[in-house]
């Protein structure tokens, strides 16, 4: 599968209110059972796995957080684009430190060996200062999509 199959126009929600990282991930995992990507376990899977192994990065140009369950709780392999009103608190990636993130990447990993590759593909793309202006300046959730997959 290419990593542009796991976009969808409508796992593109660049309004999310949420008032902690919890709350996010309720919110996105909700959006995600209705479309029916995951299971039931999801959003106690991304929640402990999350608590266990955080995936927020600072990255050169924008601090995103990237997180993911274990396969056994994904139906169908995705990347949510979360974008929260309001910047939240989450742990980095590696030193467990706490930094604010605005912009969440769900990814769903049926295989686990493509975990690595579709992480390594989104730090690429955000260590890219044009792909990260374009994605900041983009309010339209078709062109937010659109950029992913023009530039996955």
């Amino acid at each position: 599968m290419s990593y542009k199959d796991m976009f969808d126009a409508s796992w593109v929600d660049l309004n999310i209110q949420a008032a902690t990282e919890e709350e996010a991930f309720e919110l996105v995992a909700a959006k995600l059972m209705e479309a029916g990507v995951v299971n039931a376990g999801y959003l106690k899977g991304i929640t402990e796995r999350e608590r266990n192994f955080p995936t927020g990065l600072i990255t050169q140009h924008l601090n995103i957080a990237l997180p993911h369950s274990d396969p056994e709780y994904v139906n169908k392999p995705f990347v949510f684009v979360a974008r929260l009103t309001d910047e939240v608190v989450c742990r980095q990636m590696g030193d467990s430190q706490e930094m604010p993130v605005k912009d969440l990447f769900f990814l769903g990993i049926k295989n686990g060996k493509e975990q690595v590759g579709l992480l390594q593909a989104f730090m690429n793309l955000f260590m890219d200062k044009k792909f990260v202006d374009q994605y900041r300046s983009t309010v339209s959730t078709k062109d937010v999509y659109q950029l992913f997959v023009n530039n996955i």
